[in-house]
């Protein structure tokens, strides 16, 4: 995807939307209509979004340590937003570098603006109108995106999904292949 790997930085911010947007052209230029998707974390906002609007362009979806719900902001972290803006205004270089995620800090200025775009948007209602067969893989020790919370939650606006926990943590896909693998095969060979 762009901005990601070897691919060419982006020059603007890109939006879930956008992401959505170019997977669709991918798929329609290299004729991938009616394909299989597995998509993790960040890919799970992508195909939520684009399958919402477009699930004729896939036809099964598995989904392992899917991200894409804006939890409820607490006031300890409302509290740290506004101590980074009044801190910004005055050293700005400073609140760059102590504020946010250590994923965050890191990133270019470009990707900073598309990280916040992305996980601001929550993608509820883009679950609830996908119609694709849908498998929700999340490994039990996910800390990022767990599965009592965002696999649960997915799960009952999937219509028909279903939702299976396997060892492991956000990356249970590599950390435990053979449990994945059998239940994707199976869910894949499901006719």
């Amino acid at each position: 995807m762009p901005a990601f790997g070897a691919s060419s930085p982006i020059k603007r911010a890109w939006s879930v939307g956008d992401y959505a947007e170019w997977l669709c052209k991918f798929i329609d230029e290299n004729r991938l209509n009616g394909a299989d998707i597995i998509a993790h974390s960040f890919g799970a906002r992508v195909a939520f979004k684009l399958l919402s609007e477009r699930g004729e362009l896939a036809n099964r979806l598995i989904i392992t340590g899917g991200a894409g719900l804006v939890k409820e902001r607490s006031p300890a972290y409302m509290r740290q937003v506004k101590r980074y803006r009044r801190v910004k205004k005055l050293f700005p270089r400073y609140a760059e570098r102590h504020f946010g995620s250590e994923e965050y800090r890191v990133l270019p200025p470009v990707m900073r603006e598309s990280y916040k775009l992305i996980v601001n948007e929550d993608l509820r209602g883009s679950a609830e109108r996908i119609k694709n067969r849908t498998l929700l893989i999340y490994g039990r020790g996910d800390a990022v995106t767990p599965a009592n919370e965002e696999g649960e939650i997915f799960h009952s606006l999937i219509a028909g999904s279903r939702l299976e926990l396997i060892d492991g943590g956000h990356f249970c896909f590599s950390e435990n292949p053979a449990a994945f693998n059998e239940l994707a095969l199976e869910f894949l060979s499901d006719t």
